[in-house]
């Protein structure tokens, strides 16, 4: 029996990320593609196919959040709950540090498609395998720009074997989990703007978070009508297409 060896796996993978490559990898709520230059972006979101409205996402853990993101103690204490009390994926967006080293190493393109409206989105809690990468990448100050591992359009894919081979020559390193864990959602991770307190996207655990919020902050978020319904669970996909900054 062959075990899956988190630790060096996430090695090989910050490797190849820190030498300016590209990789496909596992996370609870389904397959991501990564890099971490201007170049690596440009080539899986030309791959992808992917809208220019869109804006990158950061991977990243929960000490590398506390500093990237500026919010109040009560929004922060919502993010933790989420992520680190119950153990759930999310996406957070919410105001950046433009003095953090991250955002300062960005170029201008890769920040202009990496924020808006002076906030950043960062996935935490995405599973082992993402989490030690998150770590490894805070140690050695790599920034995590990933995206969905599949063409734009074509919805979430929960097992490696599922995404396109256009996506999946593009990287240079594969790592393969298997089925994903939240693979009955069909969706990716949940999006909140915790800026806001709007929902941008329905996705894993979604109903869990939305509890949690109601719960422990009496905070309300929308019902979720169903994949019939929305399939993608996305409300504001394309909220920031005429956004010039």
């Amino acid at each position: 029996m062959q075990r899956i060896d988190t630790k060096a796996d996430a090695q090989r993978a910050i490797d190849i990320v820190t030498s300016g490559g590209i990789v496909l990898f596992p996370h609870d709520c389904g397959y991501g593609i990564v890099g971490g230059t201007e170049e690596t972006t440009n080539t899986i979101f030309n791959t992808k196919q992917r809208g220019g409205h869109k804006r990158n996402t950061l991977v990243c853990d929960l000490e590398t959040q506390r500093e990237l993101h500026n919010v109040d103690q009560r929004t922060q204490d919502m993010i933790e709950t989420i992520a680190f009390e119950h153990d759930l994926p999310i996406a957070a967006i919410a105001p950046y540090n433009p003095d953090h080293p991250f955002i300062k190493n960005l170029s201008p393109e890769l920040l202009k498609g990496s924020t808006a409206l002076g906030r950043i989105n960062l996935f935490l809690n995405a599973g082992n395998f993402a989490n030690e990468l998150a770590a490894r990448a805070c140690e050695v100050g790599q920034i995590l720009i990933a995206s969905s591992a599949n063409l734009t359009g074509t919805g979430q894919k929960f097992r490696l074997m599922d995404v396109q081979e256009e996506v999946r020559s593009i990287a240079d390193l594969h790592i393969d989990y298997g089925l994903r864990k939240y693979h009955t959602y069909k969706r990716s991770a949940t999006i909140i703007n915790f800026a806001t307190m709007e929902v941008v996207r329905m996705g894993a655990c979604y109903e869990v978070i939305a509890d949690i919020l109601k719960r422990q902050f009496d905070v309300d978020i929308p019902a979720d009508p169903g994949l019939k319904e929305n399939p993608s669970g996305h409300l504001q996909e394309f909220a920031l297409r005429d956004i010039v900054e």
